[in-house]
């Protein structure tokens, strides 16, 4: 006979897998005709954009591009310094094991390394090194038996525990649009370099609605008519909203931005500016934290059960936490004597993580890359490298924590001092996701199958072995955890050692005890 349950309904977000591939993108580029030939490449830069992304069965397959800039000198005595750009395409197959069509997928694709090559003078070779990271998650719902309906002989050992439930996942696609004005003096003749920065994200909850604001940080390096160059950079809003059912101020919400296209393009030169669209993808998962109990075992001293049991894995003790890192150092440039900075790129690289009790400690560095003027107009590059350290703490059980750091360039400075030395004023601000995996013993389908075989005796006494809990020896002797203790005196359920002497009474299914000493 089926016996009547109560259960809870728990939705679990379960990460399938998760990680970092490298991936290579090549291509090559003719100059067009109205460009003078390459004598060598000064730099070469991109905005990755990912326009389509698949969860097939074992792998995941991404699609998209890189708007490519190259920076270059011309073979000629009348143009120094001139700029090309082209699209170049990729198509990737990652390996993926365990995954499905079903599956969502949070994707972050970023440029590690870009380099390109002088063919001949009308041809140029590309390529890019990306930095693939991925977490695939599978949304499994199911029911927890947290009680049993009329349980007047059954005995459960149940236990209560603190887990993150999904609430809901969601998506939007924001179009942010702007203007990038530039120095009235100014007549743009071509585009040198370009970086675009997600940046000053924040998420406010209210119910059944996630508000997403950031910030793309567009920075362009320009050649004018009169053959300088400058710079100009702007801060584009990207502001949306996620419809997500019973979302409230009180989930934690994991966001995911992907740009999956960019324009930039000249505007005419009366208006001395350029114009800018970017298409970005936002993602979330909101999380609630709930206190669930569930029966880990269970037995009836009167009659046999039947029950399915399975190990359930869920998320538990998931934290948002963020810190500001500050570097304040002095790096030496070489060759800066007489030229200008343009630019510094600045790319954070986590080397490796240590976990702790209560703390995780980051070790990487800050590539920065310098891009020098000098009167002339030519311009060089030059790469430096600042080691930094940070810790955060407060990180609860951090030694069993998955973790998850991003970090975000809030501010830049760069001081020219004497000689070739520059002092590096950086502000970046550290995203730590941090949560548990727990496993936990559920069990479901539970029916009687007849009367327990009722064991010849009344009262006998055991010897308590390694390992023993009071719970499993009144479940092979049919007794109860209560009656064991009473009949012995013990106030500690958990207090028995190996050696120790019990009397276990016999359990009727009345209730009523046998007599005992």
């Amino acid at each position: 006979m089926v016996v009547e349950t109560i259960n809870e309904n728990l939705c679990i977000n379960k990460l399938i897998s998760s990680k970092k591939e490298i991936i290579m993108v090549e291509g090559d580029m003719i100059v067009p005709d109205s460009k003078p030939d390459v004598l060598n490449t000064i730099c070469t830069s991109g905005v990755v954009c990912v326009y389509k992304k698949e969860v097939l069965d074992e792998k995941i397959r991404i699609d998209g591009n890189i708007n490519t800039y190259i920076m270059y000198l011309a073979d000629n005595e009348q143009d120094k310094v001139r700029g090309l750009s082209t699209s170049l395409d990729f198509a990737e197959t990652i390996p993926a094991p365990n995954v499905n069509q079903e599956m969502e997928c949070m994707l972050d694709v970023k440029i590690k390394s870009m380099e390109s090559r002088v063919i001949n003078g009308r041809k140029i070779g590309i390529k890019a090194t990306l930095e693939v990271s991925y977490n695939i998650y599978s949304k499994d719902e199911m029911s927890i038996v947290s009680d049993i309906q009329n349980s007047q002989d059954m005995q459960m050992l149940k236990e209560e525990t603190l887990v993150n439930s999904l609430v809901g996942s969601g998506m939007t696609k924001i179009y942010a649009k702007d203007t990038i004005p530039v120095n009235n003096v100014d007549n743009i003749a071509e585009i040198l370099k370009v970086n675009v920065d997600i940046c000053d994200k924040d998420v406010k909850v209210s119910y059944n609605k996630i508000l997403t604001k950031a910030e793309a940080q567009v920075k362009v390096m320009y050649l004018t008519e009169d053959n300088r160059i400058a710079t100009a950079n702007t801060r584009i809003p990207i502001v949306g909203f996620i419809d997500i059912q019973d979302v409230n101020e009180n989930n934690i919400c994991d966001l995911n931005y992907e740009i999956k296209n960019m324009i930039l393009k000249l505007n005419s030169i009366e208006e001395h500016s350029m114009y800018a669209e970017i298409e970005v993808e936002i993602s979330a998962f909101a999380y609630e934290e709930r206190r669930i109990t569930f029966i880990k075992d269970l037995y009836s001293p009167a009659e046999n059960l039947e029950y399915n049991k399975k190990q359930v894995t869920t998320m538990m003790s998931k934290k948002n936490m963020s810190g500001i890192m500050q570097i304040r150092e002095k790096v030496e440039v070489e060759g800066l004597d007489n030229r200008n900075i343009l630019d510094v790129e600045v790319n954070p690289m986590i080397e490796n993580e240590s976990k702790f009790s209560n703390k995780i400690m980051y070790e990487g560095s800050m590539e920065l890359k310098f891009f020098l003027s000098s009167l002339d107009m030519q311009v060089d590059v030059r790469n430096v490298k600042i080691p930094f350290e940070y810790t955060m703490d407060g990180v609860e059980d951090g030694e069993n924590a998955n973790a998850m750091m991003d970090i975000e360039i809030m501010n830049q400075d760069f001081i020219i001092q004497e000689g070739n030395n520059v002092t590096a004023n950086i502000d970046a601000k550290m995203d730590l996701q941090t949560y548990k995996t727990a496993k936990l013993d559920v069990m479901n389908e539970i029916q009687t199958t007849g009367e327990r075989e009722e064991e010849d005796y009344s009262i006998l006494m055991y010897i308590v072995k390694k390992d023993d809990t009071l719970w499993n020896i009144a479940k092979e002797f049919g007794s109860t955890v209560d009656d064991i203790a009473r009949a012995n005196g013990i106030e500690d359920e958990n207090m028995i050692q190996p050696g120790q002497k019990l009397f276990i009474p016999k359990y009727v299914k009345s209730g009523i005890m046998t007599n005992y000493a």
